[in-house]
């Protein structure tokens, strides 16, 4: 079972699932002193009566695809606050559920990616060498990240025998709507496939907008390859493949390649 601070969020066959997340979410929060989090924000709770989707707005500085580009959230008292450390992983009344900061919509190539190291946390796009980073192919997938969640890179998971990749834990959205960047949106989790990449491990939750018309009937990773055959395969293909166009070599799974069921 997946456990998270505020109790059961699903059933996961493999033991990845159980561990990764909470003990990312612990190690996120303590990040949170370390990169990021300033005196001035505002941090949101993860249960209440609050509407906290509402209660922060991305803010952008610089134009879209620059080097000076970057997305800011702030509160309603315009107070700034980090995407990654201040919004909350948990919604409130919402168990089974968690909130996802979407940094690269659907099609989308540019590699947008949240400044772990930033004052803030904004979303940035990712650089090499001074210059803006793109990928080859076009993602089939809203993607981003869970708040408050972080994989060590000092602890080797037993199941992926790697440390983490040092960054907060990856969000594959598979549903019908192209998210938009700075989104937060409330998903259910369906399962996971462990990348390595580079020796370490990069978790990719997949994952479905609660407010999808499929989200009702979909809960794990059966329901997905029902509804939506070939997907799994066309994530993990993905994945595997887009590093390639800059010379790199394919990457590989734990698991033996597969998704965990829910």
């Amino acid at each position: 079972k997946m456990m998270t601070r505020n109790g059961l969020v699903g059933k996961f066959v493999l033991a990845p699932a159980r561990t990764f997340i909470p003990a990312a979410a612990r190690q996120g929060q303590v990040l949170g002193n370390k990169f990021g989090r300033q005196n001035t924000f505002n941090c949101l709770p993860a249960t209440g009566t609050r509407a906290y989707h509402a209660d922060f707005k991305p803010v952008v500085s610089g134009t879209p695809e620059t080097l000076e580009y970057k997305m800011f959230f702030e509160d309603l008292h315009g107070s700034k606050m980090s995407p990654w450390h201040d919004i909350p992983l948990f919604p409130p009344r919402a168990p089974g559920l968690l909130n996802f900061v979407v940094e690269i919509p659907r099609g989308t190539r540019a590699k947008l990616e949240c400044g772990v190291k930033e004052t803030g946390n904004p979303i940035i796009q990712d650089t090499k060498k001074g210059k803006l980073r793109y990928y080859g192919i076009d993602p089939v997938f809203n993607y981003g990240f869970f708040p408050q969640t972080w994989e060590d890179p000092n602890v080797k998971h037993p199941d992926a025998n790697c440390v983490g990749d040092g960054d907060p834990i990856d969000v594959v959205e598979v549903g019908g709507k192209v998210l938009a960047t700075g989104d937060v949106i409330t998903v259910k989790p369906l399962g996971v496939l462990c990348m390595i990449d580079d020796g370490e491990a990069d978790w990719k939750v997949l994952a479905i907008d609660s407010a999808d018309p499929m989200a009702e009937s979909m809960n794990d990773i059966n329901d997905l390859e029902k509804m939506m055959p070939g997907k799994v395969s066309e994530v993990r293909e993905w994945f595997r493949s887009y590093k390639t166009h800059e010379g790199k070599p394919l990457n590989s799974f734990g698991l033996d390649e597969k998704a965990m069921d829910r």
